[in-house]
């Protein structure tokens, strides 16, 4: 299973960014994603998650009303639309998928809010 995130870069405050993870290799659809971001300096933050069938869709308190994640199954890729971004949004952020069990990272995209 191979995870690649993509769509990161410079916001600035206010601004949005659509971040998206395509991911391959799966030999069903059964799986779930999460996306999870860390700060420099900073433990890993949990942000979202979705079951690939819609299922068990959540948020973390801090972007709950600004993030909405989606997916495109067709195209085995998951969004994660972040508007009204802070400047605590800065991080990197990586797309996890649970597939039979294991859990499967990909390399992560930078978001930098700043003005």
């Amino acid at each position: 299973v191979q995870v690649v995130e993509s769509g990161g870069g410079l916001a600035q405050p206010g601004g949005s960014l659509r971040l998206s993870c395509a991911v391959s290799g799966l030999t069903n659809e059964n799986y779930a994603i999460s996306w999870v971001r860390q700060a420099e300096g900073k433990g890993r933050e949990w942000v979202s998650g979705v079951y690939s069938d819609g299922r068990g869709l959540r948020y973390a308190d801090s972007v709950k009303g600004r993030f909405t994640i989606s997916r495109d199954n067709a195209k085995n890729t998951v969004y994660l639309q972040m508007n009204d971004l802070k400047l605590e949004d800065t991080a990197l952020y990586s797309c996890s998928i649970t597939f039979n069990s294991l859990n499967y990272y990909g390399k992560g995209t930078a978001v930098t809010v700043s003005s």
